[in-house]
């Protein structure tokens, strides 16, 4: 009978996360994951099987966690009113490993090189990107826009602001607050 393995799966694939969020793919080595997740390589690849198939897990696990913290905010505040307050929630993340997306950071350093793992960063955006556009649906259809604008297209372009953002915030000198403030005014508009 095979020995059940004395560590959290799921607690692994975050901190693995939080390390590929800061540092990349491929400034990400087996050693620091190795040394990240105090494992030996044996029990990292068998637990993992490859730093590609960390890295989906990581991914996916960030993706769904961005859905679920936007979901909430909905849930809590509204749509439109998530929508104005995820720019701001971003900004003041002092607990995030950094300020750039995970998802986007991936696709402009994978897509180049045509790793698979580009795509499914891409196929994690297009998701959010769909979540923004059910968000401002549900806006337009509760009057509380009065848009006429296709709401994919209105997503897209929120989508566009928050990685803009996103990559300020990581920046020196400049004020991802005032940034997400003008965001959500932006978003008041509409």
């Amino acid at each position: 009978m095979p020995r059940k393995p004395n560590y959290d799966r799921n607690e692994l694939i975050e901190r693995a996360r939080d390390l590929f969020w800061q540092r990349g793919w491929a400034g990400t080595s087996l050693k620091d994951l190795e040394v990240c997740l105090q494992m030996k390589p044996g029990s990292f690849y068998a637990a993992f099987g490859s730093k590609d198939a960390l890295f989906e897990l990581a991914m996916d696990k960030y993706g769904a966690d961005g859905i679920e913290r936007l979901k909430a905010l909905a849930e809590e505040f509204g749509p439109l009113k998530a929508l104005q307050l995820l720019p701001k929630n971003v900004a003041e993340n002092e607990d995030a490993p950094a300020k750039s997306c995970m998802l986007s950071k991936t696709f402009l350093e994978l897509n180049a090189h045509d790793h698979p793992l580009a795509e499914k960063a891409n196929l994690h955006l297009l998701r959010m990107e769909s979540e923004f556009a059910q968000l401002f649906q549900k806006a337009q259809s509760s009057g509380e826009i009065s848009s006429p604008n296709d709401p994919k297209a209105m997503a897209r372009r929120y989508q566009s602001d928050l990685i803009g953002l996103r990559i300020s915030a990581d920046r020196v000198g400049v004020d991802a607050i005032a940034i997400a403030k003008e965001i959500a005014e932006n978003l008041a508009r509409l």
